[in-house]
């Protein structure tokens, strides 16, 4: 199933290119409205999802690193392992996969995640985000409704299959 890294590839590609765009395109922390609830923002998080520990003092970026880095060999053990007609399952992981280089690329080059899509509402704003986010988050969701949702009898545990 290591043939799905072709979609880790295109959300690292895509996501690169994203970033590149808006930096050089967009001025920090200066929204351009593209539709009354949507903006190009850019901003830079040094944390996580949400500028979860984004003020620390700088060590964070190394244990996200470090985190991703772990967190894709896993992926990686577990695509190897899939069975062929598991196709969503591999989607999955390998968008999240992607997503997760994408934004350790921006932590080693710049020290920080670059974001710039910002949707908001009634003056309430959803943190910006980008497409490493957007194909990890797609990614998890995909993987856990699947699971849920169209789970075979034989993986259950006790039916015959995989437990």
């Amino acid at each position: 199933m290591l043939k799905w890294l072709w979609l880790s590839a295109a959300v690292i590609v895509l996501d690169q290119i994203t970033k590149y765009v808006a930096e050089r395109s967009l001025v920090l922390y200066a929204p351009v409205e593209i539709t009354p609830f949507f903006n190009f923002t850019l901003v830079y998080n040094p944390g996580a999802a949400f500028s979860f520990l984004g003020d620390a003092s700088g060590w964070q970026r190394w244990f996200f690193v470090a985190v991703a880095f772990g967190a894709s060999i896993f992926i990686l053990w577990w695509l190897r392992n899939l069975r062929a007609d598991e196709r969503w399952t591999a989607a999955s992981l390998a968008l999240i996969l992607g997503g997760a280089i994408g934004n350790v690329i921006d932590r080693l080059w710049h020290g920080h995640v670059i974001d710039f899509l910002d949707f908001h509402y009634a003056g309430y704003h959803w943190p910006a985000f980008n497409v490493a986010d957007a194909a990890i988050t797609v990614g998890a969701v995909v993987l856990v409704g699947y699971s849920l949702m169209f789970a075979r009898e034989s993986d259950a545990p006790g039916a015959g299959g995989r437990s």
